[in-house]
């Protein structure tokens, strides 16, 4: 396969809650055009720890991210790192904790915040540093770098659904609106994306609990969704996806030579 790939990571973002309240992704799904998977998140339910495991493949156990507060390269190879290797793009617009993980640690957001640089994993980033940073902010941003740059792997990564989560807990009605309004956010890009050839994967690191955190295993904060859109996917909806699988099934997507576990099961 050689598909342009984008991964869409909702930060925060519940199973059930994307379930119910994602309208716009449903649309797909009941149109026989997306699918929609459960997958459980590695433990421990953190940020950090997962960005690390859906980026690399890797439980943080092994990688050694175990908690939010490990502030270093990751020792990892990473979908940037196996795509640059292939000769792709790679862009990304995130939350700062992924460029200190793949490109440059700690962060300093008079240098990185704006990253233009073809001999790092993440070539072209834009990178924010405020939790509260707005979601429709953050997507124009993606789109800004995917048409100037046109990258073959680009990360999305908005934070508003795990902000909301943080302040109110799961069973509240900003945790379910923030999901709403992303949902809407999306119908804005995911068309073009589509028409223009992208795989797209939406998923998220971990879910939320009432207790407006999340770091067990309880159901609420381990069971995420994730939606798979483009015509390199099987839509099986029998596939098993784990979150340590997605590295490998992005590389496959992008057609770059690696060596992660993959879910056969999602792809054409």
């Amino acid at each position: 396969m050689k598909h342009n790939v984008i991964l869409v990571l909702l930060d925060g973002l519940n199973f059930h809650v994307a379930r119910h309240a994602m309208g716009h992704l449903h649309a797909y799904v009941e149109a026989e055009r997306a699918a929609l998977y459960r997958v459980e998140c590695e433990l421990p339910s953190l940020s950090r720890p997962l960005y690390e495991c859906i980026l690399t493949g890797t439980a943080p156990i092994d990688s050694g991210i175990v908690h939010n507060n490990v502030n270093r390269l990751s020792n990892q190879r990473s979908v940037f790192h196996y795509a640059r290797e292939a000769g792709l793009g790679t862009a990304a617009a995130a939350y700062h904790w992924m460029s200190e993980l793949y490109n440059r640690s700690p962060f300093d957001p008079q240098r990185d915040r704006h990253t233009h640089a073809p001999k790092l994993p993440i070539q072209h980033g834009l990178f924010y540093y405020a939790d509260h940073y707005p979601d429709s902010h953050l997507l124009a941003d993606a789109e800004y770098l995917r048409r100037r740059h046109a990258p073959n792997f680009l990360l999305v990564h908005p934070m508003s659904i795990d902000d909301a989560g943080h302040h109110h807990g799961l069973d509240s009605s900003q945790y379910r609106n923030a999901a709403r309004s992303l949902d809407i956010l999306l119908a804005d890009y995911l068309p073009r994306w589509l028409e223009e050839g992208y795989q797209v994967l939406v998923t998220a690191d971990h879910g939320m609990n009432n207790d407006r955190s999340h770091n067990g295993l309880l159901a609420e904060e381990r069971e995420v969704p994730l939606f798979v859109f483009g015509e390199g996917f099987s839509l099986d909806l029998n596939a098993k996806p784990l979150q340590t699988q997605l590295c490998g099934t992005i590389c496959e997507l992008l057609g770059a030579a690696h060596d992660k576990s993959v879910c056969r099961e999602l792809l054409k």
